[in-house]
């Protein structure tokens, strides 16, 4: 199954029209959203279209196929309004033999490894731009970058994952770094 990864929506309407638009595009059987859904954060400006009573039904109109972490911007209060599970700090997706462990990052992060195994995945979003770093004991810290508010002059973008190869894209779908994992 293919899967497409994005983080970091921080409640913008228009992104959240262009990451379906890509949901779309891509064929992803499943969407792993890593957090920062609805609110900017008090440290972040506002993203384009910043409305995120206009986010709760794109996302709630997709829940079958959502899969979704904590962010540190993410609430309890969320939780009333969003018709699928968003308050788990992580979940764990076996990817062939290596195990891909989802966060957010602003509690496990490539400087505070969570108990990886050689060769697992720290996958995270919270740092708004895209990563592929060696860490650990052959592992692997990823990171899909930031739809709405990308840092770093990164692309706006997400990551898709098909048969144990990430490719990291542009909103418009352009792959611009591709890991192959064996």
């Amino acid at each position: 199954m293919k899967w497409m990864i994005a983080s970091d929506l921080h409640g913008s309407v228009y992104y959240c029209t262009k990451m379906l638009e890509a949901l779309e595009r891509e064929q992803a059987g499943r969407l792993l959203l890593l957090g920062d859904l609805l609110y900017h954060g008090p440290r972040n400006d506002l993203p384009r279209d910043y409305a995120p009573k206009q986010v709760i039904p794109l996302l709630n109109g997709i829940r079958t196929k959502l899969v979704c972490v904590r962010g540190n911007c993410d609430a309890e209060v969320d939780q009333m309004v969003l018709d699928f599970p968003m308050l788990a700090d992580y979940c764990v997706l076996p990817v062939g033999q290596r195990l891909v462990y989802a966060t957010h990052g602003h509690i496990y992060n490539k400087d505070h490894l969570p108990p990886l195994a050689p060769g697992d995945i720290l996958l995270q979003g919270h740092t708004h731009v895209p990563a592929w770093t060696p860490c650990g004991t052959d592992n692997f810290c990823l990171n899909p970058g930031s739809l709405s508010i990308p840092k770093e002059d990164s692309p706006r973008g997400y990551m898709t994952l098909e048969e144990g190869t990430f490719c990291w894209k542009t909103l418009e779908g352009a792959v611009y770094h591709r890991l192959t994992l064996v």
